[in-house]
Formats: structure tokens, C-alpha cells, sequence
């Protein structure tokens, strides 16, 4: 086993009041790079220290001077007013309502009639352009209506106020800061001066050896209300991304014209939540190709320089996705991004197309943490358990953090804490050897409809944060991301087209309609026949909260006879259920207590010949297993992540892959321990996903090799020649 005083694979932020505290953590956490940060700055006496210095770029803001002078090339948004109601034969909608007018302005310069549209939202009718005029000096759209019909008006705005600088600002109270300007580098005049100007900054920035662009050119949706709250925050949205310009480029691109609805979607904004229509997912694609490109250029142009390109996943990063056909194309040397949990880690580790990976752990050095009555040091320790697990399986390259230094320097104990976490990334690195874990002999595929284009970013908010209603389907992707499955994403034309034969598992997890669950794609018989077909001839199939869920010719769950459950509706109320309790099952054999569902779906209950209750609550079913011809499916009213749903659900997936045997190759059995073995470097090992002590026993093909006494979040290291 390597020796722990390693170095390297760690970059720190720091600021001009911050050099000496700099130097001191940099050698006692052996930092190997430097950066700034938003609303920091690169002190010159650190330039010359030896490590690789990191410079935020910004590609879109930081320049007001350019954007007041040329207020026709700012960033644009497609938004939609409220849905007012209709009491006589005109309406007058005022645009700006419920906005916050410091960061958004109306798009006054090009033409209403040709860029907007209004809606009448009872009938979905558009009104022609003919029915309504906007009043510039009053901010309002009049319409011409019928009475007690609701309309919407879509329109474009300008971005006046950064909206990251904007939320930046209002977390940090910041008070003198003047509000900076978002400028668009896709338009011609911003797009020549933009390159121009990263040459002179190279120039002038011969120390700097990492430029990292924060990010490109479209920031994702985040909307302020009038009180400057966020009002709509879509890390994957498209909403910010618009003006004329794109648009008529886009229209000679599709071959047909573009409705501002493509993008405002009836008021969803296209969440990642919606079944993306053939509209929107063409728009994805143009704005990715178009984005890879002018990347590119300016990737090329710091490279001419001699130095690295390094992309932040997030802020403008809307157009280059990771996992998309055309990011490869950039060029990119690195990606960095926020690590929130395993799920986040494993989006920034399993990037193709570059050199390095770069994970910034959790928590941000910002005074919403560090401060009275937070937590610094929780944070850390939980947000270590989480991205560990899925580092033992797909690393990233390189840790950091971000923010304020001073503020993680002040809190007692906080750097104790993370140069323990330092110190475990290393040995990681350096016990693995380059070598990959140990993984299961068959693959595991997470159906929806985004598939590998948003790997790892199913049923999620960025940062690891989730939404209450859907955490109990986040939970499955965070526990695969640290299982020993290879995991792919697929989506439903996919499944229709033949799938890879090594895939013997495949997981729909979701909310009935949503892109996760699939809605009216269940109607398709192409695709209800090629899942069964999958499971009859020996395939596994794992359904959490509402798969396959349509209502469509007499039942909820399109599979359910697959599935061996449907969904009471109060439809079928009438006909009576016998359901009985049969918990005796592989599945649960780690089982201590309850199982915790999350928020779970009420009134499931079982049908067919051959299923087994494994759970219920009153009369209806919370966990049920089926046999269906050769193959075998699990269901679950929810799942959210906890190490006991995690060892559920890999029971789930080798019983579903009729590989129960497999399962304890290796094995560890406290089901809040983990391993992860490296076959290649003849290293085992075992962790501790809890804050307490940990007794457990490890097997190795069936038999029992040793007793393990794990201390609070251990990282137990075993050479093969141990056992």
C-alpha cells in the first residue's frame, strides 16, 4: 500500500488578502495548483509560486464598456408572462410582471410581430399577429380576446444583469458591486471582438497556465421575480440561449420556422422534467453544433499560447454537453465541475474528449456555509461519503474547492477536514494504479428520454440538489454511482431499436408523464413489445414510482403484466384485490428494519400468477417481485439513497439478472460498508459510508477472508496477499 504523504491533485482559491494563508495551506495541503474566483483576484505575488495557476475567463461578462455600447448583441431570453383571464373582448397583458426589471428588459429593438407570439391557453390556438399590438410606453400587449379565455404573450427580453453575477451578488450581500452586463458571442460584432480580446488577455497573462472559461456562451435559466427571488432555475435550460440572430440561423438549419412556444413550452421552459418534443431536441442539437464550433476557435486561440483550456460544467454551459455528439469536437483539455454527491461526480468522471477531470467539492467557501448557525464541516464529511463511493469506480482526476479562503481558514477544524479528504483522494489514485474496479459481468441501463445525452443527469438538480418530489428516483441513479455496474443510458427509440446484448437489467424510474417515466412513449407498441420481448427471454426489469405509466387501454402501467403491479386509479375500485405479505426473498437478506420509500406512490397493488410482495402498506404493495417467462422484474414504490436502499437495490439488480451467485464474488456484509476491488493493482477496498464505527465481515467468491473493525468513515486498503 502507498505511503500517504502524497501530493499533488488538489487546486485551492485564493485572494489578494489571502498570499501568506495561501502559501502556508498550499504546502501543509500540498496544492499543486492555484485559482481565483468569481468576485476574487489572482494575487501577483503568488504567480510565481510552484504550482499551475488557474485564471477564471469570462467569455459572456466582466466587459460592461462592450455591452452598453452595443445593446443590440446582449444575451437574450424567451420568457412568457402570467396567464391572465379574459372578462371582456380586449386584454392587456403587461409584460414585466412578476420579473425583476434589473436583470431583465424588454427587447424593444427587433420586431414584435415576427419574434413573439401570443397564445390563447384555453383553446392552445395561436392569435394572429393581426389581434394584438404591443405598447412600448406602457410595457403592455393588447389583444384582442374572447371573454373568459386565458392568454399567455411569449416574448424575448434582454439580460441587463448577469444572472450568476445577480445570484452572486444576493448571497454575498454584496453591496458596491456594480451589476455586470451579459453580452452574446454568437452575434458577428461581440463574436470578433470576444476572440480579439482573449489574445491580448493571453498576452498580457504569461503566468497563467490554465485558462478556465466560465463557461462559454449561453447561460442556463435562472429567472428573478420582482423581489429577487429566483422565480424559474433550469440548470439544463435552453430559455437564455435565444435571439434573432440564433434563430433565423436555425430556421435555414431545421428547414421550417420557429415558434417561440419550442422554447417556452406552455410555461415548463422545456425542464428536464418534459418529454422533449422533436422541436426542442433539434434546437438542442443546432445549439450544440454551433457552440462546439466558435468553442473551439477560442480554445485554439489559448492553445496558440501555450496554455490549457479547462471548462466549468456550469454558469454558460448551455450548448456543451459533456456527453453530446459534438463536445469531442471543442478540444477541450479539462472539465471541472461542482460535486455534489456521487450522481455529480460520476457526470464530471465518465467525460471522454479530454485530458483531466477536475471535481470542486462541496461546500463552496460562500458566507451562506460559513456562518453562524452552518455547518462547514458536516457538509464536507457528507459530501466526501457520497462522491467517494463513486470514485472508487470512475475517478476524477483532480479535486479543488472554490470560494472565499479566508472564510474555510477562520472555521475551526475545516481544514483538518478536508486534508483528511486530501489525503484519501491520493491514496485512492495511488493504490488503484490506473486500473478500473471490478464490475458485475452485465450491464445495467437506465431508460428515459434524454438517454446518454444527459448521462448521470436524470431526475436531478445540479449541485446535488433535488426536488422533494423526486428524490426518491434520484436515490436509484445515486446508488449505482459508486455499485461495481457498469451503467448505460438509453432512450426509448433506442430500446425500439435493439439494445447492447451485455445489458441485462433495465431501470425506468420516474413520475407517470415525465421524460424519466416515459408517458405517452408507453403508447407505442414498438417499444411495449421490445421491453417484454427483453424480459420473456431472460432479461431483468426495475421499475420505480410510475414506469411505463400511461393511462391507455385499461391500465396505468403500460407493462404491468411484466411488472406484476398497476396503479389504483379509482377506475378499476370495483374489482376486488387479494394481496398477501411474503418478505422471505433474496432481496432482502441484508434487510434490518423497515425500508424507507421516500415519498413512494400510494395504492399499488399486485396482479397476475406469479408475483411476491415483499413489502406493503395497508392493503397495497410498496416492493413486489414477478416472473415473467425467463426473466424476472423488481418494483419499488420509491427509493431514495441511504447504504440500506443501496444494498436493496444491488440485490434488486443480480436477482433481476438471475446472477445471485455473483453477487458475493466480493462482498462485505454490513450494508453500510462498501468494496470496491482492483483486481489489476491486487488491492481491496472497504469503506465506512457512515459518521459511526462499523463492524463487518468480507467475503471473496463465497467465503468468509476476514472481520473488519471500520472506524467513522474509514477507507480500509487490503492487499490480496492479506487474505
Amino acid at each position: 500500500m502507498q505511503e500517504s504523504n502524497l501530493t499533488g491533485r488538489l487546486t485551492l482559491p485564493t485572494d489578494v488578502d489571502m498570499v501568506e494563508e495561501t502559501i502556508r495551506l498550499k504546502n501543509l495541503l500540498g496544492a499543486d495548483a492555484l485559482r481565483d474566483c468569481d468576485g476574487t483576484d489572482m494575487p501577483e505575488e503568488l504567480l510565481s509560486q510552484d504550482a499551475k495557476i488557474y485564471a477564471t475567463y469570462y467569455t459572456t461578462r466582466k466587459d460592461n464598456a462592450w455591452a452598453e455600447t452595443h445593446p443590440e448583441e446582449i444575451q437574450q431570453e424567451y420568457l412568457i408572462s402570467d396567464r391572465v383571464t379574459a372578462r371582456e373582448k380586449t386584454l392587456r397583458i403587461r409584460l414585466m410582471k412578476g420579473f425583476h426589471t434589473q436583470q431583465l428588459k424588454v427587447n424593444n429593438i427587433d420586431d414584435p410581430k415576427r419574434w413573439w407570439e401570443v397564445i390563447d391557453r384555453t383553446t392552445g390556438e395561436i392569435v394572429p399577429t393581426d389581434h394584438w399590438h404591443y405598447d412600448e410606453s406602457t410595457g403592455e400587449v393588447e389583444i384582442d380576446t374572447v371573454p373568459y379565455h386565458q392568454y399567455t404573450v411569449s416574448f424575448l427580453a434582454f439580460l441587463i444583469w448577469d444572472p450568476v453575477h445577480m445570484y452572486n451578488f444576493i448571497t454575498n450581500d454584496w453591496k458596491d458591486a456594480p451589476h455586470q452586463l451579459t453580452y452574446d458571442v454568437r452575434q458577428p460584432k461581440t463574436q470578433a471582438y470576444v476572440k480579439e480580446k482573449l489574445k491580448r488577455w493571453c498576452e498580457e497573462n504569461p503566468s497563467v497556465d490554465v485558462v478556465r472559461f466560465t463557461t462559454f456562451f449561453h447561460q442556463f435559466t435562472l429567472t428573478f421575480d420582482d423581489q429577487k427571488r429566483e422565480k424559474f432555475v433550469e440548470w439544463f435550460g435552453y430559455s437564455a440561449s435565444v435571439s434573432p440572430y440564433i434563430l433565423e440561423q436555425f430556421e435555414k438549419w431545421a428547414g421550417y420556422p420557429f415558434r417561440p412556444e419550442y422554447i417556452v413550452d406552455e410555461g415548463y421552459h422545456n425542464s428536464i422534467f418534459r418529454r422533449p418534443s422533436k422541436e426542442f431536441l433539434d434546437f438542442v442539437e443546432f445549439q450544440q453544433i454551433e457552440v462546439s464550433k466558435l468553442a473551439k476557435e477560442l480554445v485554439d486561440i489559448v492553445h496558440s499560447y501555450g496554455k490549457e483550456a479547462m471548462m466549468f460544467l456550469g454558469d454558460h454551459w448551455i450548448g456543451t454537453e459533456p456527453f453530446g455528439k459534438y463536445f469531442k469536437n471543442i478540444g477541450l483539455d479539462a472539465v471541472v465541475g461542482s460535486v455534489g454527491d456521487g450522481v455529480t461526480l460520476r457526470m464530471i468522471s465518465d467525460i471522454e474528449g479530454v485530458t483531466y477531470t477536475e471535481g470542486r467539492l462541496l461546500p463552496y467557501f460562500f458566507p451562506d456555509v460559513f456562518t453562524e448557525g452552518g455547518d462547514p464541516i458536516g457538509e464536507a464529511k457528507d459530501n466526501w461519503l457520497k462522491a467517494r463511493r463513486a470514485i472508487l469506480r470512475s475517478p476524477v482526476d483532480r479535486i479543488g474547492y472554490g470560494g472565499y479562503l479566508k472564510l474555510a481558514n477562520e472555521w475551526p477544524g475545516f481544514i483538518d477536514r478536508i486534508s483528511q479528504v486530501v489525503t484519501e483522494f491520493r491514496e485512492i489514485h495511488a493504490n488503484m494504479q490506473g486500473s478500473k474496479a471490478y464490475t458485475a459481468p452485465f450491464k445495467v441501463a437506465v431508460l428515459n428520454s434524454w438517454g446518454n445525452l444527459r448521462r448521470w443527469m436524470a431526475n436531478q438538480v445540479h449541485h446535488a440538489l433535488w426536488y422533494r418530489e423526486i428524490y426518491s428516483y434520484v436515490g436509484v441513479l445515486e446508488a449505482l454511482s459508486g455499485m461495481p455496474i457498469d451503467v448505460e443510458f438509453i432512450t426509448f427509440d433506442e430500446m425500439k431499436q435493439g439494445i447492447d446484448p451485455a445489458i441485462r437489467v433495465i431501470i425506468n424510474a420516474g413520475d407517470a408523464y415525465t421524460a424519466f417515466s416515459g408517458g405517452e412513449e408507453w403508447k407505442d407498441p414498438a417499444l411495449v413489445c421490445a421491453l417484454r420481448r427483453f424480459v420473456d427471454e431472460g432479461g431483468g426489469f426495475i421499475g420505480v414510482g410510475e414506469p411505463t405509466a400511461c393511462q391507455y387501454q385499461g391500465r396505468f402501467f403500460q407493462l404491468s403484466d411484466v411488472l406484476g403491479v398497476d396503479r389504483e386509479l379509482g377506475f378499476s375500485m370495483s374489482t376486488d384485490k387479494y394481496n398477501e405479505l411474503n418478505r422471505e426473498h433474496f432481496i432482502l437478506e441484508d434487510v434490518d428494519g423497515g425500508i424507507d420509500f421516500g415519498e413512494g406512490k400510494s395504492r399499488i397493488y399486485a396482479q397476475g400468477e406469479h408475483y411476491q410482495i415483499l413489502d406493503m402498506d395497508g392493503k397495497y404493495s410498496r416492493l413486489v417481485v414477478n416472473e415473467y417467462g425467463k426473466g424476472r422484474s423488481v418494483y419499488f414504490t420509491g427509493l431514495p439513497y441511504s447504504p440500506q436502499n443501496c444494498r436493496i437495490l444491488l440485490r434488486s439488480i443480480y436477482y433481476a439478472a438471475h446472477q445471485e451467485d455473483e453477487m458475493k464474488k466480493y462482498y462485505v456484509s454490513d450494508v453500510e460498508t462498501e468494496i470496491a476491488v482492483f483486481e489489476k493493482a491486487g488491492m481491496l477496498a472497504v469503506i465506512n459510508n457512515t459518521q459511526q464505527p462499523k463492524e463487518t465481515d468480507l467475503y471473496i467468491e463465497g467465503t468468509l477472508k476476514m472481520h473488519l473493525a471500520l472506524t467513522p468513515m474509514e477507507l480500509k486498503w487490503i492487499r490480496y496477499t492479506e487474505l
